[in-house]
């Protein structure tokens, strides 16, 4: 693996990727559906999920095709992905060098993954392996701050993010300036919401986000009581209550543009 990965997915995931398998929410079932009509996937499609992580995105995967291949770097995250799914076949390898003929995939999809390797040498490879009517897909769940208790938890979030690359930034799309690789075709956004005691979906969530899991044990245990004291005084919600944590889906897609374009 070429590309060095950012301290806090390198840290962060890999020690908190048991958690992050067990907190993070999954992904609204109308995702498959975009996959069949907006990225062209059937039975016989061959997929590359890039940066896997611990699998999250594989069963909306496997409800499309068979012909699957995962791709993480980080070691503790692949070993849990490989422990729920071990019928995937799976490349423990940076998306600037994968080991993947070129010309061979139909898809590439990088599932709550793509802000941490948003450059043009992973642009270039993703581009090697599609096939010439390839596509790219980049789906995001995302916190919808509209709600209030969700945005006061996205305020104490802010200030600790540091140079750690996010979705919301928008520095990802910087990627795709300056290059003929790729061609935007459309988003789709997507609501869902993710059931469970406060002290798993919302707080469990919120440290196994890389920046804070990084953080000594000591300090997320004081970011753990107050995300629940947030949620307790706008809801009046306890750690172990039930709630419904509201997240929106952003999923693009991006066409292979043809070789005479470049």
């Amino acid at each position: 693996m070429t590309q060095s990965l950012h301290p806090a997915a390198q840290q962060g995931f890999s020690s908190a990727a048991e958690l992050y398998q067990q907190v993070r929410p999954n992904y609204p079932q109308q995702i498959v559906t975009w996959l069949q009509q907006q990225l062209n996937l059937d039975a016989q499609s061959a997929v590359v999920d890039l940066g896997s992580g611990t699998g999250k995105f594989l069963p909306y995967l496997q409800q499309v095709t068979p012909h699957i291949i995962a791709v993480e770097p980080i070691a503790e995250m692949l070993a849990q992905l490989q422990q729920a799914y071990p019928q995937i076949s799976t490349l423990h390898a940076s998306s600037d060098q994968l080991s993947i003929e070129s010309e061979s995939i139909d898809a590439v999809i990088c599932a709550q993954s793509f802000h941490w390797f948003a450059n043009i040498d992973s642009l270039n490879e993703i581009y090697r392996i599609l096939k010439p009517r390839g596509q790219l897909g980049l789906v995001w769940n995302q916190r919808d701050i509209q709600v209030d208790w969700v945005k006061a938890l996205a305020d104490v979030l802010e200030p600790l993010e540091g140079n750690t690359p996010r979705f919301h930034s928008g520095q990802w799309q910087h990627a795709f300036e300056q290059q003929c690789l790729f061609e935007f075709d459309q988003v789709k956004t997507f609501q869902q919401r993710h059931i469970g005691r406060v002290e798993d979906v919302v707080s469990g969530r919120l440290l196994s986000t890389s920046f804070i899991a990084a953080m000594p044990i000591k300090q997320q245990q004081q970011l753990k009581m107050q995300f629940e004291q947030i949620v307790a005084d706008y809801t009046g919600k306890t750690a172990q209550d039930e709630i419904a944590f509201p997240y929106l889906t952003h999923a693009y897609n991006f066409k292979k543009t043809a070789p005479n374009t470049l």
